[in-house]
């Protein structure tokens, strides 16, 4: 690989890293988009798993007093059950297909979180009704690697603060994609390229998930949420392009 692709692959991480540090998820959302131009899915991939594993390992400690553990297990707990279902259905279903279904609701739904003069605060269902959102994100994690936007938009209404939403975030993304990097690399995908090429973007991700977290302690929660929702947004749009874009 060339000085220009590590060039892409340096300022992705960093992108990514950053990301990852402001709003507690996003590493893939950013990272992928520039690291393709240069690098097949079968490096990407596997790569962008490490640095998110890398970028939430990063900030962890700056947020760990300000998780509240009883938001986050049913999350947690429902996501890891899901994780498995959701690969089996790999060989039964069209992973395009809930993208494309995934990003229209990206795009809708943020845009009237936006748009509503007072923030939401659904109280009803409680944890077990938490666990059932981290479970069907776990499937769509497994499934197509969709684990974050059910979780992240269902924290996003239920009148929680900027560290509990971030706590849940954060807690519930690290534990799938660190459960995802271990069965990639059980499978064979973590190559001796992918770890050079880690050896490369980590120190960027680690850059960019400290200036991110630097800035994230300063905002306050209508900013966090706005970040957020955007965030969702452009993957939904991105979801959305992946689905009817010519093949």
């Amino acid at each position: 690989m060339g000085g220009f692709a590590l060039a892409v692959l340096f300022v992705g991480a960093l992108a990514g890293g950053f990301v990852s540090g402001l709003a507690g998820f996003g590493t893939a959302l950013m990272a992928l988009g520039i690291w393709l131009y240069v690098a097949p899915p079968a490096v990407a991939v596997p790569l962008v798993l490490i640095c998110s594993v890398v970028g939430q390992l990063t900030t962890l400690p700056s947020i760990w007093r300000s998780i509240d553990f009883r938001l986050v297990w049913p999350f947690v707990v429902g996501g890891l059950a899901g994780v498995p279902l959701g690969t089996l259905l790999i060989a039964h279903a069209d992973p395009s297909t809930f993208k494309l279904t995934i990003g229209v609701f990206l795009l809708v739904f943020p845009t009237a979180l936006y748009f509503q003069r007072r923030p939401m605060a659904i109280k009803f269902g409680s944890k077990p009704f938490d666990g059932a959102i981290g479970f069907a994100g776990g499937i769509l994690g497994g499934l197509a690697g969709l684990s974050g936007p059910l979780p992240i938009l269902w924290a996003s209404v239920r009148g929680w603060t900027k560290e509990q939403r971030r706590g849940i975030f954060q807690t519930f993304n690290f534990t799938v994609l660190a459960t995802a990097l271990v069965l990639q690399a059980f499978a064979g995908f973590v190559t001796k390229q992918v770890l050079t090429l880690a050896v490369v973007t980590f120190p960027a991700t680690v850059a960019g998930a400290w200036l991110g977290a630097r800035i994230y302690h300063a905002l306050s929660d209508r900013n966090f949420t706005n970040i957020v929702l955007g965030l969702l947004f452009l993957s939904g749009i991105g979801l959305v392009w992946s689905g009817i874009a010519p093949r």
